[in-house]
């Protein structure tokens, strides 16, 4: 049985997002999990978006990390915004999850993010 996410002040889920858990049999714990130690970021399709990924099943033979299939989330942070006054007031720090999958096999590498954003997506709690 699919347990529905539940919006909190962390983590905003989308219809999308909810629809394709259910179909590709995605807990709401397991979408957590590649959001705060994902194996791969990626600058996501959608403009202000980060695409994360973790390996299902990775194993190591010879020397190399391998697996068959991956899960993919693709977020957007919501937290500083800038006022009319060119100051910064805080919004809510959330996270608005957009859509989760699954990849069958190994994806190819597209558009790593530059190192400055990493570092903003590491003060990630």
């Amino acid at each position: 049985m699919f347990n529905f996410p539940k919006n909190t002040s962390e983590y905003l889920w989308t219809a999308h997002s909810v629809f394709k858990m259910r179909q590709y049999g995605l807990s709401e714990q397991r979408v957590k999990n590649v959001i705060k130690r994902p194996k791969r970021k990626e600058e996501g399709i959608v403009k202000n978006t980060v695409a994360v990924m973790q390996p299902v099943s990775a194993k190591i033979i010879n020397g190399k990390e391998i697996w068959k299939q991956e899960i993919w989330v693709m977020f957007q942070k919501r937290g500083t915004r800038s006022m009319e006054r060119g100051t910064k007031v805080q919004n809510r720090k959330q996270i608005k999850i957009i859509s989760a999958w699954r990849y069958p096999g190994v994806s190819p590498k597209n558009n790593p993010i530059p190192e400055e954003i990493l570092e903003e997506l590491g003060n990630i709690k």
